[in-house]
Order: C-alpha cells, then structure tokens, then sequence
C-alpha cells in the first residue's frame, strides 16, 4: 500500500513558504514581488524547447524558409490557455494534476496514464542526453566525459537542493536561449518578410507541408509541461492572492519560449534555407550544417544553445516525472525532502538520469527513432491530458470560483480538440515512419 502524504509541513517547507510570504509582503515594488514568484511557467515552456523541438524548428526554417512563422501566433495562445488552467488548479486545490486525476477517474486509469507517462518521459530524457553527447563531440569533447558529468551535475542540482534553489538554476540555464536571439540577428534575416509572414498565413494543399505545421504545433504542448507547472505552483505554495503573479509568470514564459523557437526557425531559413540545406536530422546536425553557410562562431553559438536547451529538459523531464507518479500512488514528494523522507520520488528522478546516461553511450544510437516511438505516446496520452484538464478546471465542486468562465471554457474546449485531432494525426504518421 502506498504511504500517504503526511499531514503536516516539514520544517523546510515551512522555512520555504515563510520565505515566500516575506517576499510578498514587498509589495510596494512589484517587479521584485514578481521575480519572487517567477519560476514555473517560464521552465516548464522553455523545457519544451528541448533536443527535439530545436531540431523540429531547424527542419521547418530549413525547409519552408519563412512561411510557417504564423503558427506562432496561435501556439503562443494555446500554450497559455492550458497552462494557465494548470497554474490556476494548482493554486485554487493545492493538488497536483497527477492527484487530481487519481481522485476524479479512479486509480487503474491513473496507473495506465502515469505507465505512459513514464514511457514517453524516459524516451524524451534519452535523446536529451543524446543531444548533449552530439554537441559535446561536435566540440571535441567525448561523449564518454560529458554525458555522466552532466548527470551526475544535474543530480546534485536537483536532488540536493532547495525548491527556490533549483528553480533559480533553471531560470539561469534558460537564460541560455538567448544565443539564439543572437543567432537569428547574426544571421541577417529579411525582416520586413518575417514580419509579413508572421500575420499573413500561408497555407499549402502539399500533405508534406501539412504535416510539418501539424508537428510544428503538436510539439508545443507536451503532457510533461502540465503536470510540472502544476507541481511546482502546489510545492511553492502559493495561493489565491498570488494567482495574479502565476498568470504572469505563465504568460511571459510562454511567450519568452515561443520567441526563442521562432528564432531558430528564422535563424535556419536565412542560412540554410538560403544555402539549399534542406535535410536536417537533428539540432546537433544543423548546428554542424551552419559552419560553411555562416561560419564556425554561429555553428558554436547554435550548439551551445542545444547544450543549455538539453540541460534544462534533462533537469525538468525526470522532475515532472517524479512529481506525477509520485502524486498519482500517493507517495511523498517534493525537493525539500530528504531521500529518506521521500524515496520513490527520488528514485525515480534518480533512475530516469541514469537511463537517459546509460542508453546515451550507446554508440550510433539513433536520436530521431527514439523521439519518433516516444512522440508515438504522447499522441495518445495528450487527449486524454487536455480533456482531464478542461473538465477538472471546470469543475464547479472543485474550483469553486476559480472554475472556467463560459467563454474561456469555450475557447479550452476548441483548443483541446484542435490539438487532441493534431496529436491523434502525428501519432498516425509516426507509426508508419516506424514501421
């Protein structure tokens, strides 16, 4: 039987909250309040920028130049209604979404869930790790050296530290996306056109040129992103008062993240685009691919970019696992617990870094299998996800007043069956790409 959560707090959780509440009570300088609170909405989106959405975004500019810089819009709008439903359960029930889950469709469901979960997650890590051994060679470092130096430095970030001290640690290496900022200036785009196709649509009949704009918008949303944001706002306590700075922080995370992808799409099509580079495997290939079209320093600039971008969804993937699983058979979990105190939680966290390491030194291990087979699950899993969530955050009985307004529960319902369609029809092609 699965212990349950104990009653009370413990003494660094209560340190931690008392912080928290020291920290809103300068609510005379709003700009430090928020910073205080800054934080979930901002790494759970930009760890969606991982290793395989890098690569997705290179693909697309590559590929399609320009023209599919309009999608943005409507992923930046999608990815902060469901974020958004997420923050706000986690702040009006102070549960989970793993939890919630478990208490409204019943335990066998759950396990079914969280078991893909799992699957999907432990696949993502690994080509994360793959994407750091790729980068590392690409400097000359073996991967042999980098790959369990940056597991074990990962570890110890994590399972060592306090909830605002690895929040902080991620906040930093998200910081490291601004090297594609600079890569898109350095890369001298025509930027009357990337205006122009940023607000006029260009559609094509081509089934090719559908399906990548189905990837491009079915990568943005993955179910791991969902139940970290909601951990995180339940682990950080906060509460309704703070609700107003969580909206924030999902918002400016969101599109902060969405600005780096299109960056990457812009940086790819005024280089390789222009250059006639049009097949790229992976985001480690690309940043190899830029060296003879814009020389070594935008090919390093790219690649540190993958580094730090493979850092943080190594960090939160196996978090976000943890956090979920643990949630979802009742186990104690939380950063502020000691392996003792919490032992599931941090071995599984524990057991995900070492997977990902392990298969990772696997010479030739194929990067892009991978992610097609873990794509595969998470187009089944994200329906259900996306529909749990709308019901859960409609759900008078238990959001009371912070349940969807009539309108927004309208326009969640679009956007989760938009997406739900989008998943359902990349999990179609995947299986025939692995088959």
């Amino acid at each position: 039987m699965p212990r349950l959560q104990k009653p009370f707090m413990s003494i660094r959780d209560f340190a931690w909250r008392t912080t928290a509440r020291a920290r809103k009570s300068l609510s005379g300088n709003r700009f430090w309040v928020y910073l205080a609170f800054l934080g979930p909405g901002i790494i759970a989106a930009n760890a969606g920028n991982d290793a395989g959405g890098i690569a997705t975004y290179t693909t697309v500019g590559a590929g399609y130049g320009y023209t599919m810089l309009w999608t943005f819009i409507p992923m930046v709008l999608t990815l902060i209604v469901v974020q958004e439903m997420c923050i706000r359960m986690g702040v009006a029930t102070g549960q989970g979404l793993a939890d919630l889950i478990r208490e409204r469709f019943g335990v066998r469901l759950t396990a079914l869930v969280m078991l893909a979960l799992l699957v999907a997650n432990a696949g993502v890590i690994v080509s994360q790790f793959i994407g750091v051994a790729q980068v590392s060679e690409l400097f000359g470092i073996p991967r042999f050296v980098s790959v369990p130096f940056i597991a074990i430095l990962i570890w110890l970030i994590v399972a060592r530290g306090t909830q605002e001290r690895v929040e902080q640690v991620f906040l930093g290496i998200s910081l490291v996306f601004l090297c594609y900022v600079a890569s898109a200036i350095l890369a001298k785009p025509d930027w009357g056109e990337v205006g122009r196709q940023f607000v006029s649509p260009t559609m094509s009949s081509d089934p090719v040129y559908l399906f990548t704009v189905m990837a491009l918008i079915g990568t943005t949303i993955t179910p791991f992103m969902q139940f970290f944001v909601q951990s995180s706002a339940v682990e950080k306590g906060l509460d309704e008062e703070e609700l107003g700075l969580a909206r924030a922080d999902v918002i400016v995370g969101t599109v902060f993240a969405m600005l780096i992808a299109a960056c990457i799409v812009i940086s790819a099509a005024a280089t390789l685009n222009k250059a006639g580079v049009t097949e790229i495997d992976s985001a480690a290939t690309a940043a190899a691919a830029l060296a003879p079209v814009a020389g070594d320093y935008a090919k390093y600039l790219f690649g540190f970019g993958l580094f730090g971008a493979s850092m943080l969804a190594m960090g939160v993937l196996p978090l976000a696992t943890a956090y979920s699983v643990s949630e979802a058979l009742g186990f104690e979990k939380g950063l502020s617990r000691s392996f003792r105190e919490a032992p599931i939680f941090l071995g599984i966290f524990t057991s995900l870094l070492v997977l990902g390491a392990l298969v990772a030194l696997i010479p030739g291990i194929p990067q892009i299998k991978v992610l097609l087979v873990t794509q595969a699950v998470n187009g089944v899993l994200l329906p259900f996800i996306l529909v749990s969530i709308v019901r859960l955050s409609s759900n008078e009985e238990i959001m009371g007043r912070f349940r969807n307004g009539i309108v927004f529960n309208l326009f969640a319902w679009v956007v989760t069956i938009v997406i739900s369609a989008l998943s359902i029809l990349l999990l179609g092609r995947s299986f025939v790409a692995i088959f």
